[in-house]
Formats: C-alpha cells, structure tokens, sequence
C-alpha cells in the first residue's frame, strides 16, 4: 500500500477552463467508456481520476509502442523521473517529441510529446495534494516496473513467442499481468477514494483487500473481449498452458471445446463476483465512486453474459463480444436504480452469475 493516511479528506484541486476540456477531451480521446465512468464522480476526485488515468496510459503506451526493449527501459527511466519529478516534463518530453512511437495512435502519440498540450498533464499532476499525488505515482510507478518485467530478457518473461504469436507462458503470468495493468489501478483508484470520502479504517481495509479482483476482472473481460483483435496484432493475454489443453486451437481461430470455453469465462466470473463485493462495501455516502464502479462492473457481467449466449462462436474467425449501446444504456440505468440499494447489486450478479452458468451447461 503507498503511504497516505487513510483518514485524510481530499484538498480542492482548482483547474482552468482549458484544463478541465483537455482531460475531458484526452479522456474521450484515449477511453470514452472510461471517460463515461470518471463523469459520475464528485469533485476534486473526478480530476485526480483523469489524470491518473492519463499517467497510466502514458504507461501504456510506452509499453504498447513497437521498439525494442532497451528503448523501451530508457523511457520507463525517464518516466520514473517524471513522477518523481513532474517539473522535469518539458525537458522529457523535449526527448520524447523527438522519438518515434510505431503502434500508437495519433491521440496516443500526442500524450508522449507529439502534441502541444502534452505538458499539461504534468503541469496537473504537479498540483494535486501530495497525499493523494504520493498514491498515483505509487502505484504507477508499479505498473511501470511491471510492463518492464514482463519483456526484460533477464528476468522471468511473461510474455514468449508461440508460432509467431506473443503469448503469457501460464496461469500465474496472467495473473501477475493483469494486476500489472489493471490491479494496480483497483489499488489506486482505492486509495483516492478513501481519501476523497474520508472513509474509515476499517472500510478502506474491506476495500483494499478486494480492489484487486476489481482491476483484475475488468481486464480480464476486455482479454476475452478483444482476443480476435489482438491476435491479429501477433498477441495472445491467455495463458499458453491453457491454449495447450484446447490443442492451441484459440490461437489460429479455430475454436475451441465448450469446456475449455468455460473455463476461461469461469475465471472471469470468480473475478467479478469479488468486485460485486467490493461496490457493496463502499458506503452509501461514497455516492459518485459507488456509481463509477457499478458503471464498471455491470457492463462486464454484460459481455461475459453474451460472450456465453455467443459460445458457438468464440475463439472462431467470428468472434466478436461487444453489448451494444442499448445494453450500455441499459447499465447505466440499472447503475442509477440501485445505487443504494446494496440488495439489488446482489441479486443482479447472482442473477447474471445464474445465467451465464445456464446457458453454458
């Protein structure tokens, strides 16, 4: 856990006009379902959200962008320094504006000193209260080590080249992946929350030991999701020791058994079910956040419940696992009808839970 005092309330955070459109903007540009989900939260919590979002994906993108490794290490490096030291930005991103990032989009590439306002996230970041800046650089410090693990030669890799598709070797790597990209988010968007709402010891505790599964869930969702797009980037997030017991079917799209099937949408569901925990142990008073994170969670048991109808399908040249607006709509509005009813969040997993399991029998 970073070191910030749990009973601490959040300092307000005053941003221009032209700061407020930019994360708005930036937000819309790089995540608009995310961007959807920071606009339930209260202020001054709804900007420092953003813009730790921002700084993850500044992450990501380092990671994402297609140059070697030892490339890769300097800008982790220089990244460190920019967390540390936000007033050295303009002088990183001077270096960065001059390197190139294959496999980022042009709104990504903008974050990494290719636009003219790529400066103001860290001019931002420099200004939140210490307390809840020590949680952000905490815990994008971690990822930032974790995407470096995961490629260093001279570690362990995580990630190994299988008939010409990058895959995670194993359970364990996987695990250890999405807590890298995504647990460290449940970690920190946590401790922000604690921090904003002044939530009390013992239920920042309750939080802090299912945020995990949180974070882990959500990415895990968007793996099965996305596995047709990524394999045709050469990149596979399911373990390789899992494609072996289909007969590494999944990996040329060929499908898959049902059971196998099952089991990786099984691993998900665990998941979920302890993040359905997590939003009923955020207090009722913790209006916004409780809102963000059922605007999170709702549409995930969504996708894994149609990812279960669409069985036949998965692992085929025809997956595809995306609810439609109607359905997004539909969560949002059942985000908003039990928003403090903690009763009804759990008859909706269990009712969700239910059917995935009924139609995958």
């Amino acid at each position: 856990m970073s070191p910030i005092q749990m009973n601490d309330f959040a300092q307000k955070l005053e941003l221009t006009g032209a700061e407020k459109e930019y994360l708005g903007d930036t937000m819309g540009e790089v995540s608009r379902s995310f961007a959807i989900v920071v606009r339930s939260l209260e202020e001054p919590l709804k900007y420092y959200m953003a813009t730790a979002y921002l700084i993850c994906r500044v992450v990501d993108n380092i990671e994402d962008c297609t140059q070697p490794f030892a490339w890769k290490q300097q800008r982790f490096q220089e990244f460190h320094q920019l967390v540390e030291e936000p007033a050295s930005a303009p002088n990183i991103l001077a270096v960065w504006s001059q390197q190139l990032w294959p496999g980022l989009t042009p709104a990504e590439a903008a974050m990494m000193g290719q636009g003219d306002e790529s400066a103001l996230l860290w001019e931002i970041y420099a200004r939140i209260p210490e307390r809840s800046r020590a949680s952000i650089r905490h815990w994008t410090s971690v990822m930032a080590d974790g995407m470096l693990l995961i490629e260093d030669p001279n570690q362990h890799i995580l990630l190994e080249s299988q008939h010409g598709v990058r895959v995670l070797a194993a359970e364990s790597d996987y695990n250890s992946y999405c807590f890298y990209v995504a647990g460290t988010v449940g970690h920190m968007a946590t401790e922000l929350s604690v921090i904003q709402y002044g939530l009390s010891e013992e239920v920042a505790g309750l939080l802090l030991a299912t945020c995990e599964a949180c974070g882990r869930g959500l990415q895990k969702t968007n793996i099965l999701k996305d596995f047709a797009e990524d394999l045709g980037r050469g990149i596979s997030y399911l373990p390789y020791t899992w494609h072996q017991e289909a007969n590494e079917t999944p990996l040329s799209l060929s499908g898959a058994p049902p059971a196998w099937k099952r089991k990786v949408i099984d691993d998900v569901v665990q998941e979920l079910h302890v993040a359905t925990e997590y939003a009923q142990a955020l207090p009722y008073s913790a209006t916004g956040y409780r809102m963000a994170s059922l605007m999170s969670l709702l549409p995930a048991y969504q996708t894994l419940l149609l990812a279960a109808r669409r069985q036949e399908t998965l692992f085929t040249l025809n997956h595809h696992v995306k609810i439609s607006r109607q359905t997004m709509a539909k969560c949002q509005w059942d985000a908003k009808s039990m928003l403090l009813k903690n009763d009804a969040v759990w008859q909706y997993s269990h009712r969700i839970e239910d059917e995935i399991q009924r139609v995958l029998a």
